[in-house]
């Protein structure tokens, strides 16, 4: 496949090949845009949880760079023949709940007939210059800190085969339906040297991708990883999504395993989220301050759940 030249002006601040979780424009000197797209396929039933989620996960971009959402507009795929209009009222009025609660503004959007139906959004966001935070610029002495807890990807395998009780489906619809606001504004207070969303390559995805090209190592203490209830329990019966095994194949060549830690943990750490939190690194010498900040603020799962060395590229779990 040839390679296709982007041209790029000296105003986009990230771009294409930068591998960040959204785009980056200075608009002055004060002000960059932040902008971001992003969709999905239904991952529950209720139509207004639905466009809650999607809206949710569209929007964390913005939250991961240090930008606050000022706009955005519905992508919507819908099957007519399949389903009613309500229906999609129903997720539309979902995405809204989340983008009012972030303070932007619903301005537009585009609506297609589709085989298979699929919601999200274009987001905008605002963000200093200076102040944008990236997903590598790790630093050995840091620590990584999870404000969600992950499982949303075996929980929602779970669903589908009717195995999930209603303690472990509520829990999953809470952590996926809060929006990453209230950690991004604790976050923009501390010192950060990297951060990004948990999203669809998992746990150890996202730290594959903080590590980028530099010689760090990233401990994770998988005892004090946030974990959503039954999790751990629906992995050891082989409740595990496909793309499980795509983001175990991803990070194969830089995972270290301690025989101590269960394979049903492991499966935790590979298990793709959606709407998940952010994946935060700063001095360790001020992490328990910044969780604390975090509790404070209603991030009750927020944990310190690993740190990062000099060393080999790896990620070890123990």
């Amino acid at each position: 496949m040839r390679t296709i030249a982007v041209p790029r002006s000296h105003n986009v601040l990230i771009g294409m090949g930068d591998a960040d979780d959204a785009a980056v424009i200075r608009f002055t000197d004060d002000i960059a845009l932040v902008q971001t797209l992003d969709f999905i396929t239904p991952i529950v039933d209720d139509p207004f949880m639905f466009g809650r989620i999607a809206a949710a996960n569209s929007l964390s971009d913005v939250y991961a760079m240090g930008g606050y959402p000022i706009a955005a507009m519905n992508i919507v795929c819908f099957p007519t023949s399949l389903f009613s209009l309500e229906k999609l009222t129903e997720i539309l009025r979902g995405g809204i709940s989340a983008i009012v609660e972030a303070n932007a503004d619903l301005v537009g959007g585009h609506t297609v007939e589709d085989k298979e139906l699929k919601y999200g959004l274009s987001v905008t966001g605002i963000v200093h210059p200076k102040k944008i935070i990236r997903n590598t610029g790790l630093r050995p002495g840091d620590a990584i800190v999870l404000t969600k807890p992950l499982g949303t990807g075996i929980i929602a395998t779970a669903v589908k085969a009717g195995i999930a009780d209603t303690q472990s489906i509520d829990a999953f619809h809470r952590s996926m339906a809060m929006l990453n606001k209230n950690a991004a504004e604790v976050m923009n207070q501390f010192p950060i040297h990297a951060c990004t969303d948990v999203t669809g390559f998992g746990l150890a995805g996202h730290l594959k991708e903080m590590i980028g090209n530099d010689s760090f190592e990233i401990e994770i203490n998988t005892s004090a990883l946030p974990i959503l209830p039954n999790a751990v329990k629906y992995a050891a019966m082989g409740f595990n999504p496909a793309g499980l095994y795509r983001n175990k194949e991803y990070v194969a060549e830089m995972i270290a395993i301690a025989q101590s830690v269960n394979q049903e943990l492991v499966d935790v750490v590979y298990d793709p989220q959606t709407s998940g939190g952010l994946l935060i690194a700063l001095d360790a010498r001020v992490a328990d301050e910044f969780v604390r900040a975090l509790k404070e603020k209603g991030i009750t799962d927020a944990h310190v759940i690993g740190m990062v060395f000099a060393g080999m590229r790896r990620i070890r779990l123990v």
